[in-house]
């Protein structure tokens, strides 16, 4: 609870921050008031407190809350000169960016889902606004419209199959409910299943799992950049966690049943999002439809349930965050220099800024599962926990995708080392570097002493 209240509270600082327009302060507040909800995770480690009946800070829940706040914290660092310096919502952004935080922080900790509900709509409406906060921009105001009404049609089914699983169990508790199918394996209500579909249909929609990711690519691509950098890493990881705190623990029980409609979204998600990536002429959109690809990844872990399962998501997790968040920060700064987002826009790049394009290099590696890096971790777990029941056909499905996704990120590492492109310098400003610095540092640490992470849960 002290990390929700130190987030929100440094939120409303922020805003009031703003509206005395001391926009110097915004950054420092924001980053002392994340510190803090950093120092409470680590302080409740191994507590295991239960909050009211509704919220139970466990290992798992901290260690996901560590992930979000450190990457947001990142994201934050790359707001130095991103803000044009008549902008009227830099104040707004910190804000937003907080309360969606908070969201977050809830959705990985919920014992009730009631929380569950809650925590996903403080995250989904602070990010409507932000998709759409630059009034100006169609392409903004259009990511805007299309998630806000994929956003209401996916909670739509997510509130339905809450409705049908109270209706059969009497209870929003995940304990309760899991007691309910333990109990009475024989005499499951007729209403549970659908129940279940309906709220695996509705976390597919928030996680941009196929066949219910055509709202991510466009979204991705007209909300400004900062934005798509906070959905596509820090939102989607706590997407995870609230996907395996509910499939991995309360419905645990009923495994048989739901695990062959999510092998078909596993396989299509891989699919679409690999294959999809190899057209595509623009970095951004890319990187979009990768992170459907790794949807698809991180959802292996669900597949076969082990002990394992919330380590080997929190590795994942770990790894793609840090990695998307270099390719984003790169992105940015190119962006901003050449005004475009294409793969021709990374030409000649390593000349231009060795230590940029070196940068990106090693994200595009992790992205790719390439050794020693944390992405080849990820993804040698995932599929070593599908492997304990032998998956033999569904793990070299995968494989194969994942030798597609080769082609798309060294495609970014060829323009960079190996064409000639413009000749004007790139340069990074000093908090580009120190996150740029933290992320390859994480990105390789995990790749090679992955245990620091892997025991956590």
């Amino acid at each position: 609870m002290n990390i929700i209240i130190t987030i929100s509270i440094t939120a409303f600082i922020v805003l009031y921050a703003g509206l005395f327009k001391a926009n110097k302060a915004l950054l420092p507040l924001t980053v002392i008031g994340l510190l803090t909800a950093l120092g409470f995770t680590f302080s409740a480690w191994n507590v295991n407190a239960v909050h009211f009946g509704m919220m139970q800070t466990d290992n798992f829940a901290l260690a996901f809350s560590g992930i979000c706040i450190v990457g947001t914290l990142l994201i934050f660092l790359l707001t130095q000169n991103y803000f044009h310096a008549k902008s009227d919502n830099i104040a707004e952004y910190y804000t937003l960016i907080l309360f969606a935080l908070a969201g977050m922080i809830m959705m990985v900790s919920y014992k009730n889902m009631a929380m569950l509900f809650v925590g996903l709509e403080i995250m989904s409406v602070s990010l409507y606004i932000l998709a759409g906060i630059r009034k100006k921009d169609f392409a903004s105001n259009e990511a805007s419209l299309k998630y806000f009404l994929m956003g209401a049609f996916s909670t739509g089914f997510l509130l339905f199959g809450i409705t049908l699983i109270y209706g059969a169990t009497g209870s929003f508790d995940l304990d309760k409910i899991q007691a309910y199918l333990v109990n009475n394996s024989q005499t499951i209500s007729p209403i549970f299943y659908p129940g279940v579909i309906l709220m695996m249909i509705g976390l597919s929609f928030k996680v941009g799992a196929a066949p219910f990711h055509f709202w991510t690519p466009d979204v991705y691509e007209g909300s400004p950049s900062l934005i798509t950098t906070f959905m596509s890493t820090v939102v989607k990881t706590a997407g995870f966690a609230a996907f395996l705190r509910l499939f991995a623990d309360a419905f645990a029980p009923l495994h048989d049943f739901w695990v062959a409609p999510l092998m078909v979204i596993v396989c299509l998600t891989l699919f679409i999002g690999n294959v999809t990536a190899l057209f595509q002429k623009n970095f951004k959109r890319m990187l979009a439809y990768s992170s459907i690809s790794h949807a698809g990844y991180l959802l292996f872990s669900l597949i076969v349930l082990t002990k394992n399962s919330g380590n080997n998501v929190l590795v994942y997790a770990a790894a793609y965050t840090f990695a998307s968040i270099i390719a984003f920060a790169v992105l940015i700064l190119v962006k901003q220099k050449t005004g475009s987002d294409s793969f021709e826009s990374f030409n000649g790049l390593a000349k231009r800024n060795p230590f940029i394009a070196l940068c990106l290099t090693v994200a595009m590696l992790s992205l790719a599962g390439i050794p020693l890096t944390a992405g080849f971790i990820g993804k040698y777990l995932m599929f070593l926990n599908v492997m304990t029941e032998y998956k033999t056909l569904l793990v070299a499905f995968a494989i194969l995708n994942a030798l597609v996704g080769f082609y798309y990120y060294f495609r970014v590492i060829v323009a960079m080392w190996f064409k000639d492109g413009a000749e004007t310098e790139l340069s990074a400003p000093a908090q580009y570097k120190v996150v740029l610095l933290v992320s390859v540092a994480i990105t390789l640490v995990l790749g090679i002493y992955p245990a620091i992470i892997l025991n956590l849960i």
